[in-house]
């Protein structure tokens, strides 16, 4: 099952994401298998402001905690995380 997980900085800590990104993306390597879709949100100004993933998981449990493990989140980066299934509608200019 898909999940998107939606993370969202908290204010004024660009310097603690980048502090902790060589450890974020070994993270994501680890897990690569499950990635579908992922990358940073980015403010009007083009700096980084939060995550996007669309993982995917057996279940809701098994997306938060591949979110909770997350060196981002493990360091208390993040604001805010949702995660909610996702459907893919279109994919690649395709409906699916």
């Amino acid at each position: 099952m898909l999940f998107a997980i939606t993370c969202t900085d908290k204010p004024g800590a660009l310097e603690l994401r980048m502090a902790t990104r060589p450890a974020h993306l070994e993270h994501l390597k680890a897990h690569e298998a499950a990635l579908v879709l992922v990358g940073p949100l980015l403010d009007p100004a083009g700096q980084p402001c939060g995550s996007l993933l669309v993982v995917e998981a057996a279940d809701r449990a098994a997306a938060e905690a591949l979110a909770a493990g997350d060196p981002y989140a493990k360091a208390g980066l993040f604001e805010s995380v949702v995660v909610r299934p996702f459907r893919t509608v279109f994919k690649d200019g395709k409906q699916a």
